[in-house]
């Protein structure tokens, strides 16, 4: 994911073939599921979603969550796409009165915490606008 985002930032005109190419097969790996239910293919049978998958955090730093999945397809212009029906339902669920919960923070595991776990989220709220907004645009 995070090396689909970094992709992502690359201008289309300036991507090269090698990355025009590898971002066409992330995007395709990402499409090929849901990412509410983030049933991808692993090479250990049986494995489930990290407990992190389902808790949009910030700042996203070593775990990825369906926000951040949704944030990459969005910004490669795929934010429409009806198979990510699923997952855009399940961020606009997450909102409590408009403004969404930092659910993964880092508290102690960097110099300054950021935002109170649990608590709402001026960045998390930020990510999932953007994502809802490309969608519904």
């Amino acid at each position: 994911m995070k090396e689909l985002l970094g992709l992502a930032r690359i201008p289309p005109r300036r991507r090269s073939r090698l990355v025009r190419d590898a971002v066409d097969q992330g995007v395709d790996f990402l499409l090929s599921r849901d990412p509410a239910v983030a049933d991808y293919p692993t090479p250990l049978r049986d494995t489930k979603p990290a407990s992190a998958w389902f808790k949009a955090g910030f700042p996203s730093g070593y775990v990825t969550d369906v926000l951040q999945n949704l944030e990459v397809l969005a910004e490669l212009g795929h934010a429409r796409d009806p198979r990510l029906r699923n997952a855009l339902r399940w961020a606009e669920d997450q909102q409590e009165q408009g403004r969404w919960s930092n659910r993964c923070a880092y508290n102690g595991k960097t110099v300054v915490d950021i935002e109170c776990l649990g608590q709402p989220s001026k960045w998390v709220t930020l990510r999932a606008c953007a994502v809802l907004r490309a969608a519904w645009q």
